[in-house]
């Protein structure tokens, strides 16, 4: 009995020692300071990302919300402006103006993100530049002469950038760009290859530029009302359309399969295929098609990804991809098969293939995957101030994931003696 008692003692005194060591050592720096040590995490709980966010001009980030307002004095929380309403499908790409929202408050309760003022003892610095909302102000088009004004701002902050101390320490690689746009920062994208970049997928940037070693893939945000009170005893028969698609059916790249699944999809009473364009009231037709569809289907558009897909997710209609290849948001903690169907392009272009699968797909299944998509849809949500597991917090710590490939490239860029 003595001996088990002693034996006891000894693993209790082992498993306290880590903590007391812990405790007594730990030194509050960057982990790039502090190679052995990357945080102050303590014994029980988890630690938010420390972010140090730049203090940037108005002119880089809300200064678009509000054009009138010339005010070039950094935003503050207490003058944080709100989403507009009017914005159409900017929203979509408003990913960036969340995560500062997320940065500028301060974090909070259940948030993955702290605000530090100290650059010398974060994680990681954000970048609170609105590279997508700058395209879409100023260089929608590409050839409207307002596109120079996107570029000069690319230009002014990557000048601002190779200035700070910071910036210059690990060339950029523990730096925070929101891309969502695929044509957000064209200009010198190039300049951010070793940054985190925030993306919704790879379909425009080469390898070099953005990859799942460095970059985290975002959902779109979604521009369908959440469906909020979807509580019917029998969702499946209530949803009396088996499979729902409108948008644009001319898009570039792989997004030709939507043409040519317009000649597909005639012809079947329980599939809507429609081609339409976005506005007001057509987002509106859109999510009550959705709500009332068994399935909704998700091709690639101009890149693999689109908006399409989340707001199927938080209408909780099951997701039908196409797509040979596309990258998915949060996929190291979410199963997309749980919720979802996939289907490459060669098996949703043989006539009837599709439909015949959808067709016969068991009932039960299907209410298992749409109580699924209600138990998962709040981490697509985007909202300021943002909440626990929704999807701002869910990207920081996507980031905090990145961190230990981070500090490795930093480290091995410090003592090559040819830079890769």
């Amino acid at each position: 009995m003595f001996s088990k008692v002693i034996i006891s003692f000894t693993w209790a005194l082992l498993l306290l020692i880590p903590c007391s060591i812990l405790i007594t050592t730990l030194d509050i720096q960057s982990y790039y300071q502090s190679p052995a040590i990357v945080a102050t995490v303590p014994c029980t709980g988890k630690t938010p990302l420390r972010v140090y966010m730049y203090d940037l001009p108005r002119r880089f980030n809300v200064g678009m919300l509000n054009r009138r307002n010339t005010t070039e004095a950094p935003v503050t929380a207490v003058d944080y402006p709100m989403w507009p309403d009017n914005s159409g499908l900017k929203k979509q790409h408003s990913v960036e103006y969340w995560m500062m929202g997320s940065v500028i408050g301060g974090g909070g309760n259940g948030s993955e993100v702290v605000r530090v003022l100290d650059p010398e003892l974060v994680d990681v610095f954000f970048v609170p530049f609105f590279s997508s909302l700058s395209f879409n102000t100023h260089g929608h088009h590409m050839t409207d002469p307002e596109t120079q004004i996107d570029r000069q701002l690319q230009i002014d902050l990557m000048e601002l950038l190779r200035q700070s101390k910071y910036w210059q320490r690990y060339g950029g690689r523990d730096h925070v760009f929101p891309l969502t746009h695929p044509n957000a920062f064209r200009f010198l994208r190039d300049q951010l290859n070793e940054s985190i970049q925030v993306v919704v997928d790879f379909g425009r940037s080469p390898e070099g530029v953005s990859n799942l070693n460095k970059d985290v893939v975002s959902p779109y945000v979604h521009v369908v009302d959440s469906y909020e009170d979807d509580e019917l005893q029998d969702p499946f028969e209530s949803r009396t359309t088996l499979l729902f698609f409108r948008g644009r059916t001319h898009r570039k790249d792989k997004g030709i399969i939507r043409a040519q699944l317009t000649k597909i999809l005639a012809g079947f009473d329980d599939v809507h295929y429609e081609r339409s364009v976005a506005t007001g009231e057509n987002i509106k037709l859109s999510s009550k098609g959705m709500r009332s569809s068994k399935f909704c289907l998700h091709p690639a558009g101009d890149t693999p990804s689109s908006c399409r897909l989340f707001d199927a997710i938080v209408s909780h209609c099951v997701p039908v991809i196409v797509s040979d290849k596309i990258e998915l948001p949060f996929e190291n903690e979410i199963d997309y098969s749980q919720f979802s169907l996939f289907f490459s392009f060669k098996e949703a272009l043989e006539p009837g293939y599709m439909i015949n699968q959808l067709r016969s797909f068991p009932k039960q299944k299907w209410i298992e995957m749409w109580r699924q998509l209600k138990n998962i849809s709040h981490h697509y949500e985007f909202q300021y101030p943002s909440k626990r597991e929704d999807a701002v917090n869910m990207l920081w710590r996507q980031i905090k994931h990145k961190l230990p490939g981070i500090r490795q490239s930093a480290h091995r860029s410090r003592r090559l003696k040819i830079p890769d």
